[in-house]
């Protein structure tokens, strides 16, 4: 029988089975994940854009065509992630663009909005790369308006589509020196093509369903084939910009000195941003100026790819410690567990050590939104759970957190690194929550938090004009001593800590420090304040040359 137009409610079946789809098959597309970066999420990020597409389109109450894309396009942005998801949602939003007004699509006018979709997708690109994702698309799209010239039922259309897409993508590899190199073809381009199979089985009546936890099986990670050095700029930075009327464009050159695998689209007064950058601070510092900031996520794709290739230190490659279980492979609930927000690879490992099951990346200029705490409160499978912000601006997104949540949490009210580690120390999992709470919060009391840093812009403090770039020495959060030494600032900065009443100084030095340079000044301290035991560990943190505890 021939299928000759979508309605809204197929349109809507098809969508949910393309997702479906990708979602059972997103093993296999994680695993030829190489480019831009070969951090091994493109399956798991379209997945997840998807899902966010459908959610927004399940919530309609009228299943039209132009309502449905318009949903999903909307869904799609909101819940990007990575370049391929951005780059998806791209898609989805061109595609809404080429079926409006429209009630129904023949092959002519799917042909249309799978064009829009792949022209759009590429005006989004700063410097689109053939061999992607972008390509497949693009020649799908180009097939499909052929066709469509003299094939009048869809699923002969799409089926054909199909088969021409997957030929484009084995060619991949020769556009791609990176895909040649590493032997396989574009991930993108695979899960796109994943996504077409689902809507193609929905309109031949066998909608895919979701098959959670029964992958299909994937080849082995290809991404150890590539050293961590060939990763040029570190951070994969996300983020959407709420209620602003700037120009996408303009914020695209601003920020396109200070990265690569740049995407930044608007719609409906929002701006989504898509960056690898090493400095996420800078971009995130320059998108306040422009309005306020949600769903910002920050990954440290060298991390990623240590983990891929084996180098995970025991620990799953969310940073959580591998769940126990029991004979059958079931998870085993916990009476508690513990999820902190750090920045940097030393501190991270002290909370993990010191028995945190999840820390999110996150902290100054970098604040986990309630929806990435709330991922990290689902991935612990624990009956109470505690939160340790270690930042004054993410306390109240982990209670919104808490309250959203249908677990017992419990936020630890830590205000920075060093109360959260000695939060920890006193944590007994065997204690009620009420108890933890009192003990932990209690022991914050007596740290005391120095922070080094530097000035991102002139201002005064005390009369004393400060320049941007000098150094500030910060106690509990106040600028407590200025330099233009980082060292110097830092000794001055602990003198004025230390009482003779403190028994421990622990540093934690950042990645702007070199480590004979730490070591020097530990042992100045060590000779200094002989009442005290002094600690130093390479904090490996963003933004502060230095963290001291005093207790």
């Amino acid at each position: 029988m021939e299928l000759l137009s979508i309605d809204g409610q197929l349109l809507y079946r098809m969508l949910i089975s393309g997702a479906n789809c990708l979602e059972n098959n997103k093993a296999i597309v994680n695993s030829l994940n190489v480019f831009p970066v070969p951090d091994g999420d493109t399956g798991t990020n379209m997945s997840m854009t998807m899902a966010s597409a459908i959610k927004e389109m399940q919530k309609l109450k009228e299943r039209s065509v132009e309502a449905i894309a318009e949903a999903a396009a909307n869904g799609s942005l909101m819940g990007a992630r990575g370049n391929s998801g951005v780059i998806l949602s791209q898609l989805i939003r061109g595609f809404a663009k080429g079926v409006k007004g429209k009630k129904a699509l023949d092959c002519k006018d799917l042909s249309s909005a799978l064009k829009e979709g792949a022209n759009t997708a590429y005006k989004a690109v700063m410097k689109p790369t053939e061999g992607t994702i972008l390509t497949v698309a693009r020649e799908a799209a180009d097939k499909s308006l052929k066709l469509s010239k003299s094939i009048d039922d869809i699923s002969v259309l799409e089926d054909q589509v199909i088969k021409y897409a997957e030929s484009v993508l084995d060619k991949t590899p020769d556009m791609l020196p990176v895909l040649k190199k590493a032997g396989v073809v574009d991930s993108g381009g695979k899960g796109l093509i994943f996504i077409y199979k689902g809507m193609l089985d929905a309109l031949l009546g066998k909608d895919a369903v979701s098959n959670l936890g029964v992958q299909k099986e994937a080849q082995g990670p290809v991404q150890g084939k590539f050293s961590e050095e060939e990763i040029k700029y570190g951070y994969c930075t996300e983020f959407i910009i709420k209620n602003t009327d700037a120009d996408p464009i303009a914020f695209r050159k601003k920020i396109s000195e200070f990265g690569d695998s740049i995407l930044v689209v608007g719609g409906e007064g929002i701006i989504k941003v898509h960056i690898h950058t090493n400095n996420p601070g800078r971009i995130l510092s320059y998108a306040l100026e422009l309005g306020e900031l949600t769903k910002i996520k920050v990954d440290n794709m060298k991390e990623q790819h240590r983990s891929l290739i084996g180098f995970s230190d025991d620990k799953n490659d969310d940073g959580a410690k591998p769940k126990s279980a029991d004979e059958k492979g079931n998870d085993i609930s916990k009476k508690a567990g513990v999820i902190a927000v750090a920045s940097g690879e030393g501190i991270r490992n002290i909370f993990l050590d010191l028995g945190a099951d999840k820390v999110i990346e996150g902290g100054q200029t970098m604040n986990p939104s309630t929806e990435d705490i709330l991922n990290a409160i689902n991935d612990v499978n624990a009956r109470d759970i505690y939160i340790l912000p270690n930042n004054g601006n993410i306390i109240m997104a982990a209670k919104q957190a808490a309250a959203i949540s249908d677990k017992n949490i419990v936020v630890i009210p830590s205000k920075s690194i060093p109360q959260g580690i000695a939060a920890l120390t006193v944590f007994n999992p065997e204690n009620e929550s009420s108890e933890n709470l009192d003990i932990m919060t209690s022991t914050m009391k007596y740290v005391k938090t120095g922070q080094v840093t530097y000035a991102v812009r002139d201002t005064n403090f005390d009369d004393k004009k400060i320049k941007e770039g000098d150094i500030l020495g910060l106690v509990n959060g106040k600028i407590n001593n200025t330099g233009k030494d980082v060292i110097n600032v830092t000794r001055a900065l602990i003198e004025s800590m230390v009482s003779e009443d403190d028994e421990l100084i622990t540093v934690l030095y950042g990645d702007g420090v070199k480590a004979d340079e730490a070591d020097k000044l530990s042992k100045e301290l060590k000779s200094k304040y002989t009442d005290c035991e002094v600690q130093l560990y390479d904090g490996g943190q963003k933004l502060y040359y230095f963290i001291i505890s005093v207790e």
